[in-house]
C-alpha cells in the first residue's frame, strides 16, 4: 500500500477519469493496464500496438482516443473536490494506489478502479475502512413497521458494539439501519458510524428524501461510489453496487425482504465471498420474511438480538453495549 493520504493533481485525476471513462474497458481490463504499464498517463503514452498485448485491437484504438465528454468531467470533479467547507466533510477521490482505498475490496473480484467519497476529514486521514468491522445490514424497500424498527434497533446495537453499519441508502430498511447507527453513541472518534454505498453520482442524493439522511451520515459517517459524478439514478447501477455492500462488509444481515429482492443479490454475493450471511425470521404469512426464511433455508444464520450476530462474528462486545441495547434489537413476534 502507497502512502495514505497522497495528494492528487488535475494531469493525475484527467488520466484516472479518462481510464474509467474509456468505452469497452471495464475494471478487470484496466487492472491489467496499470499492472503492465504503470500510472493511466503511460497507459495512454503506448502505441496501440504495445496496448494490443494485454486488450483488443478494439479496446487498443478506444484507449487512443480521448472519451467524449473527459474534459467537462474532470472540470465537474476537480471543482468539486476543491469544494470543501473548512468545517464541513472532506470530499476524496480514492484509486487502486491510494492508501486509503479499502482492503476488503482489493480482495474481491471486481474492485472499482475509483471511488468518491464524502466524509469527516478525520477518517479520511485515519483508516477510513476498518478491517473486519463492518456489517451490512440490508432489507425491503417497504419493510413492515416491525422490520424497519428491526433493522433501527439491530444497527443502533451493533454500532454500539463497535461495528461499522453498511448499507445502501435505500428507502426502508436501508434507511433505518443508517438511522439507528447515527443514533448510537457514536463515541468511535475516527471510525465511521455507518458507510452508505450509493448507485448515483456523489453529486446527487437518491431518493430525494434522504437528503437530511445524507447530511448525517457525512457529518459522522461515510458516502461512497464508484460512479462518475452527474450519474443519475440508473435502475442497473443498484444491482451492481450491491457487490461493494457486500465487500466491504464482514458479514451480512438481511432484515426483511421478499423473494425477489436486491437485498438477495447482496447476500448471495457475500456467500459466494466466504462471508458470514444472517437473517431475522418473520411471519410465515408476510411476503416480506419468504427472503429471510429463503436464506435460513439455504444455510444463513437465524438471528433474535445482536448478540447472536457478535457471537458469530466473535467480536467482543464494548462497554458501549447495555443489556438494554440487546433486548432492544432482540426479535418479537
Amino acid at each position: 500500500r502507497l502512502d495514505p493520504t497522497p495528494s492528487m493533481d488535475r494531469d493525475e485525476l484527467a488520466g484516472w477519469l479518462r481510464l474509467t471513462l474509456t468505452p469497452g474497458v471495464g475494471n478487470g481490463t484496466a487492472r491489467r493496464l496499470l499492472a503492465a504499464f504503470g500510472l493511466p498517463e503511460t497507459i495512454f503514452e503506448q502505441p496501440e500496438g504495445a496496448l494490443t498485448q494485454c486488450v483488443t485491437p478494439s479496446q487498443a484504438r478506444a484507449l487512443r482516443l480521448v472519451p467524449d465528454g473527459l474534459a467537462q468531467q474532470l472540470e465537474t470533479t476537480w471543482a468539486w473536490l476543491q469544494d470543501t467547507a473548512p468545517d464541513g466533510p472532506a470530499r476524496v477521490f480514492l484509486t487502486l494506489g491510494d492508501g486509503r482505498y479499502p482492503q476488503a475490496l482489493l480482495d474481491t473480484e471486481d474492485p472499482p478502479l475509483a471511488l468518491y467519497g464524502i466524509g469527516p476529514s478525520a477518517m479520511w486521514a485515519a483508516n477510513p475502512f476498518p478491517a473486519g468491522r463492518c456489517l451490512a445490514i440490508v432489507g425491503s424497500r417497504n419493510p413492515t413497521a416491525q422490520g424497519a424498527d428491526n433493522a433501527r434497533q439491530f444497527a443502533r446495537a451493533l454500532h454500539a458494539a463497535g461495528l461499522t453499519i453498511v448499507s445502501g441508502l435505500a428507502l426502508g430498511v436501508d434507511a433505518a439501519a443508517h438511522e439507528g447507527a447515527l443514533d448510537s453513541a457514536l463515541a468511535h472518534v475516527n471510525a465511521p458510524a455507518t458507510i452508505a454505498v450509493v448507485g448515483t453520482g456523489l453529486d446527487r442524493v437518491y431518493p430525494k428524501d434522504h437528503r437530511d439522511l445524507a447530511h448525517r451520515i457525512a457529518q459522522n459517517g461515510l458516502l461512497i461510489s464508484e460512479y462518475p459524478l452527474g450519474t443519475p439514478p440508473i435502475p442497473t447501477n443498484f444491482p451492481k453496487r450491491n457487490r461493494l455492500i457486500a465487500g466491504l462488509s464482514q458479514g451480512t444481515l438481511v432484515v426483511e425482504a421478499a423473494l425477489k429482492s436486491g437485498s438477495l443479490i447482496t447476500a448471495r454475493l457475500a456467500a459466494e465471498q466466504g462471508k458470514d450471511v444472517f437473517a431475522i425470521p418473520g411471519s410465515i404469512h408476510s411476503p416480506q420474511a419468504r427472503g429471510c426464511h429463503a436464506l435460513i433455508r439455504q444455510g444463513a444464520k437465524l438471528v433474535e438480538s445482536a448478540q447472536d450476530v457478535l457471537e458469530d462474528m466473535k467480536i467482543d462486545a464494548s462497554p458501549n453495549i447495555t443489556p438494554e441495547l440487546i433486548a432492544g434489537s432482540a426479535y418479537k413476534t
